[in-house]
């Protein structure tokens, strides 16, 4: 099934002026063993808490806040009872990166050389594992998988299988989401596997409101971004959306459990939750890429 977009019978509602899109690529997130060894390791027993030798390698940045969120989750859905129990984690948080929508859209300079300083740094640091909370640079995952000396997790696998997981009669999903990682359809071609159709906003709602909202996130007018992606929301629900995916990081920070009637599944949870099934099943000197 392919992406839907969302279109409210009259005038769409608007929040702010429109930009120009100029879509010119798109790019899908390489299929990957970690998918497999997340969905193994949530029905293994065993210790709570870290392996002892792996380390968790976040390259983040994009942005500051959603990388501070993506920590916090992990810290969360880690079991622990002390300090000792929780992963080793070693966080990258560069907001250098350029764009990554408008390298998508358009001509802007590509991030994929601060990804790859990124991971070089984390794995000279001694990460074993990296996972990149940011949904649109997934769009670039398939070519840092291929220098990776450490496996790189894919936050769209982990969303797209835990979703239908949690809930397998879910056929439509409302997907809020940067521009860019729209038109690279990493979602849409994901969740098309499961049988499940992506319903996005209007064009107009799309950059006059989620847009809007992600870059209020960043600017830390987090009221404002949360009343911004009300008209998109409720247009993926009268298009028949059953659940909203918070499908760039930073709308987690603004949207909650629900957004309107409709519940929301938080790809930054998700991602978290698969970095530690994998760390806890992992053998304690197995650090190779095949390791998950």
């Amino acid at each position: 099934m392919s992406a839907v977009s969302a279109v409210a019978p009259g005038e769409p509602e608007t929040c702010e002026q429109p930009g120009a899109v100029r879509a010119r690529r798109s790019a899908g997130a390489a299929g990957s063993t970690a998918a497999e060894g997340a969905e193994r390791a949530e029905g293994a027993s065993g210790a709570s808490g870290s392996s002892g030798s792996d380390i968790v390698g976040v390259l983040g940045g994009m942005g500051p806040a959603a990388t501070a969120d993506f920590f916090a989750k992990l810290v969360q859905e880690t079991p622990a009872a002390k300090d000792q129990e929780h992963l080793r984690t070693l966080v990258w948080s560069d907001s250098t990166v350029p764009d990554r929508t408008a390298a998508i859209l358009s001509d802007g300079p590509s991030p994929l050389p601060h990804l790859r300083e990124g991971v070089r740094l984390l794995e000279s640091a001694g990460a074993t594992l990296i996972a990149m909370p940011c949904n649109t640079a997934h769009a670039f995952l398939p070519e840092l998988r291929r220098e990776a000396g450490v496996p790189v997790l894919s936050m769209i696998d982990a969303t797209v299988r835990r979703l239908h997981r949690a809930d397998p009669a879910v056929t439509s999903v409302g997907l809020l989401a940067t521009t860019g990682t729209l038109v690279a359809g990493l979602y849409q071609e994901a969740l098309r596997e499961y049988g499940i159709a992506a319903v996005v906003p209007a064009p107009l709602l799309q950059q006059r409101c989620v847009m809007r909202a992600v870059r209020l996130v960043k600017a830390g007018r987090l009221e404002a971004a949360g009343e911004s992606l009300e008209p998109a929301v409720r247009n993926v629900a009268e298009a028949g959306a059953q659940i909203i995916v918070a499908a760039c990081t930073e709308l987690p920070l603004v949207l909650g459990h629900r957004a309107g009637d409709l519940p929301v599944f938080d790809p930054t949870t998700a991602l978290a939750q698969d970095v530690v099934a994998l760390v806890r099943r992992r053998p304690q000197n197995d650090h190779t890429k095949e390791a998950l």
